[in-house]
């Protein structure tokens, strides 16, 4: 059975239908990426997994449990962490205090954040504020890390980051993914690097999924279409 399984799902905003028929599945330790050009719909659909956005119509279940009957607070308690776009970090805390805010009971703690993002141990005394923006995005990997999750969804992972900042991002994943037992879904634009991670990719078009498979079977002719790669 999926960890998260969404069936059909439509969504508005206001009188604007922004999603019509999304379906994807996360397995067990599998890393899913959600694709698509800009205005798809996939920050959307993150919107509506963490019943930040309700859906309209369709089924979405974690764990066997609806995620529609849930308030996002109890949804994202169920195991969901999520490190949102453009990071998102409590600018005025220090890192220590970032990570401590989002903490629960579990494997994850600050010191094994840092075994993961060394840097995050260094500047623990520092502001959020004060980091770089390759940082701030490890701090808010860490944070996320710090509830405890059973899958670690991602939104715009590497977006705006610095090519060597990036492969620090991707390796980190890697490595969690390996490691950890962690499901990820994430969001990126990234093909060369994502399809080196991924067990599964999901393309959105126009609000719906178009098409999935395993990365190896994306062909130039979906990417033309649907990615502009």
């Amino acid at each position: 059975m999926s960890l998260l399984s969404l069936r059909n799902v439509s969504a508005f905003y206001g009188q604007s239908q922004a999603l019509s028929c999304v379906d994807l599945d996360v397995e067990e330790g599998a890393l899913v990426a959600l694709m698509g050009r800009n205005g798809m719909g996939k920050s959307t659909t993150i919107k509506v997994i963490l019943q930040m956005l309700p859906a309209a119509g369709g089924e979405i279940a974690f764990d066997g449990k609806d995620l529609r009957a849930l308030p996002s607070h109890k949804a994202a308690r169920l195991g969901i962490g999520l490190v949102p776009e453009g990071r998102r970090c409590f600018r005025s805390l220090s890192v220590e205090e970032n990570l401590l805010a989002a903490a629960r009971k579990g494997h994850w703690d600050i010191a094994r954040v840092g075994e993961i993002f060394p840097r995050l141990l260094e500047r623990r005394k520092q502001s959020a504020g004060s980091l770089s923006g390759g940082e701030q995005q490890m701090l808010a990997i860490g944070r996320a890390l710090m509830t405890n999750p059973r899958l670690m969804v991602l939104d715009e992972a590497t977006e705006g980051l610095a090519p060597l900042v990036r492969q620090d991002i991707w390796n980190a994943i890697s490595t969690l993914k390996r490691e950890s037992g962690l499901s990820f879904l994430i969001v990126d634009k990234t093909l060369k690097e994502i399809s080196a991670v991924a067990d599964k990719i999901v393309v959105m078009a126009r609000g719906e999924t178009v098409w999935n498979g395993v990365p190896n079977a994306l062909t130039p002719e979906i990417t033309d279409r649907y990615l502009g790669v």
